[in-house]
């Protein structure tokens, strides 16, 4: 199948914020927009009760197709569910 241009006009904050991300992961921008794109178009991702039926193949598809951290935002991620741990109560003993 043979590939199309589109041209796209996005708002300047959103440009650069799609500038910013692209280059800290060392992707183009059209890659990171056509990926948008078709995370956009497919269909809805299945609820609990359809998770159960996956096979390996189709986990390993989907896992493929999610978003990765950069290593300072896992840090960042794991800093505030520590932070968010720490305010919980402690569990309460069950009979």
């Amino acid at each position: 199948m043979k590939d199309t241009h589109l041209t796209l006009r996005l708002p300047a904050a959103l440009a650069k914020a799609l500038a910013k991300w692209a280059a800290a992961r060392g992707v183009p921008k059209s890659q990171v927009a056509r990926e948008a794109v078709a995370r956009y178009l497919s269909p809805a991702p299945a609820g609990p009760s359809e998770v159960g039926g996956l096979t390996a193949r189709e986990l390993a598809v989907r896992w493929s197709g999610l978003p990765r951290l950069l290593p300072e935002e896992a840090d960042a991620l794991a800093e505030d569910l520590a932070a968010a741990r720490a305010t919980l109560p402690p569990p309460r003993e069950w009979e």
